[in-house]
């Protein structure tokens, strides 16, 4: 019987995992078993603020479309509430991106809510 050795397998799981890690810092980049804990919590803070990133940007969003609301005399709630009256169907992002890129079509919008 031969013997298996395993050195292999082993040192690609290692090399893969330190691969992983450039960018981190000390033994955490250089170690394997150190390295290896780490990727565990950045794969875990990863996952969830992917999620938390979704929520950021509506915040964002509500924050710009308020801003541009204020300026023409309408607060976010009013608008939003005179578009869904008025069925206008743009959602925050769109709303967002028109006050901020293009103010002339914001104020266009604010001035067909208003008359309404």
């Amino acid at each position: 019987m031969t013997r298996i050795k395993r050195g292999v397998a082993a040192h690609k799981r290692r090399k893969y995992v330190l691969k992983r890690t450039k960018g981190f810092t000390n033994r955490r980049r250089t170690n394997a078993i150190a390295a290896k804990e780490a990727l565990l919590h950045a794969d875990s803070y990863a996952y969830g603020h992917r999620r938390l990133r979704k929520r950021d940007f509506r915040k964002l969003w509500t924050i710009r479309i308020n801003a541009a609301a204020r300026e023409k005399g309408l607060n976010f709630s009013k608008l939003i509430a005179a578009m869904h009256k008025n069925k206008i169907g743009l959602n925050k992002k769109m709303l967002a991106e028109l006050a901020v890129r293009n103010p002339k079509a914001f104020e266009a919008l604010i001035n067909t809510v208003k008359q309404a």
